[in-house]
């Protein structure tokens, strides 16, 4: 989204979405108590984004909380689609990965200040994964909670996949913990066990009164529903794959550019920039993205300050990459005096190194199970599987749920989360 720089600028609010983006083109202005369609009633904000902002609201027809995501003007409405084809395409199949996808309830659009916005209408959800580790300060989910977590990502990109599409933007920010319903809750109730909604006063910074409409009087931090990543136990371990802002048919659009952040971003998009993206970007993301849930710390390292540390990171961890990038990677000399060969004295961290360090250490510091050494191989095998350089030689993602690791350890403990089978 372009800001202009002769717009207002506001006083900062903490915890909220960035003021000047209330423009032509930008957020819609919400006040608690607004009410759409006739029936839903605005009663707290869930959350923000670049394009968005969710909301907590009464669907006063059925009785029922809901979460309502309100696009920017300017953002169109490609995620409102999608999501209502997967459902329609999840309802018609009945599989039990479609679980794992929101459920498009309702679908409309509000005309404002700002312009037309597209509004997708969802149940909502407890919290995203990275809050959760947020709120545990970064303690790692409990062993047999991060398995089911990580076989039901799997199972719902191997869902996504066969309905011929890629997520495109893999990350623990845009995958959320299923809420338990409180749709026997009364606002005040709602209110009395998590918290009101406060409005905070938006304030020009040049002290000048609000005039445009295009801006709130009020804003609001989003309601915290969630729980610590510590303290999720098994039946509360209910995934949503989330956010399908950036996703895409391969077999009918082409895709070069990715918008997963970097510590997830799949390799080719920098060494293959013209070849077009496809599932396989989507195996790269999601074997970082269940490294992140069984750890403490993510694959790469936490301070990447651009995409040479990133392929750094890389080759530190699984080895030379493919001989061709080698030679068009100009900063390879920085690190390295051959492919795959750091320079002496430089520390480097291996993948058993990085394995100890997030993953088993964590867990016994703090008294916690740890993986024994036939599951830690069946790991290995799976994750490097995943994390291949060249994307034609990646799992695919039936193949990640047909693995040793999946089978015997990931797969029956989202059977235990759920209930039910899942395959």
């Amino acid at each position: 989204m372009t800001i202009s720089t002769h717009r207002p600028m506001y006083e900062h609010i903490d915890d909220v979405e960035r003021l000047d983006y209330y423009r032509p083109g930008g957020y819609h202005p919400i006040q608690i108590s607004d009410r759409f369609q006739n029936r839903y009633l605005t009663v707290h904000k869930l959350g923000y984004g670049s394009f968005s902002t969710i909301w907590l609201a009464r669907d006063e027809r059925l009785a029922r909380y809901v979460a309502i995501k309100v696009a920017t003007a300017d953002h169109g409405s490609r995620e409102v689609e999608f999501l209502s084809q997967l459902s329609a395409s999840t309802v018609k199949a009945g599989e039990f990965s479609g679980n794992l996808i929101p459920l498009v309830l309702d679908r409309f659009n509000i005309n404002g200040p700002n312009g037309t916005h597209a509004c997708l209408v969802t149940p909502p959800a407890r919290c995203s994964l990275s809050d959760a580790a947020d709120a545990a300060y970064y303690s790692p989910f409990r062993l047999h909670v991060a398995r089911s977590i990580s076989a039901q990502l799997a199972m719902a990109v191997a869902y996504i996949h066969k309905l011929g599409y890629v997520h495109g933007d893999l990350h623990m920010g845009n995958v959320l913990l299923q809420l338990p319903s409180i749709d026997s809750l009364s606002i005040e109730q709602l209110y009395d066990e998590f918290d009101s909604p406060e409005r905070e006063p938006v304030v020009r910074a040049d002290k000048q009164s609000l005039t445009s409409p295009s801006v709130p009087p009020y804003v609001y931090s989003p309601i915290w529903l969630g729980k610590p990543s510590d303290e999720i136990s098994i039946p509360e371990a209910k995934i949503l794959v989330a956010d399908f802002g950036t996703a895409f048919c391969p077999t009918k659009e082409l895709r070069v550019e990715s918008y997963t952040p970097l510590q997830n971003r799949p390799p080719e998009v920098r060494f293959e920039p013209t070849a077009p993206l496809s599932y396989p970007s989507d195996i790269w993301s999601l074997g970082c993205m269940i490294w992140a849930v069984l750890g403490a710390r993510p694959f790469l390292d936490n301070w990447l300050f651009g995409p040479d540390d990133a392929t750094t990171d890389q080759v530190d961890a699984l080895g030379p990459m493919p001989d061709e990038w080698w030679e068009r990677w100009e900063a390879r000399s920085k690190n390295f005096i051959g492919n795959g060969k750091p320079k002496e004295a430089r520390e480097v961290w291996t993948f058993d190194q990085r394995f100890e360090d997030a993953i088993q250490e964590p867990r016994r510091r703090r008294g916690r199970e740890v993986m024994g050494e036939d599951e830690r191989e069946a790991l290995f095998e799976m994750i490097k599987g995943m994390l291949v350089f060249r994307p034609s030689d990646r799992l695919s993602a039936r193949q990640v749920l047909e693995s040793e690791w999946m089978r015997k350890w990931a797969l029956p403990k989202a059977k235990e989360s759920w209930g039910r089978e899942v395959l």
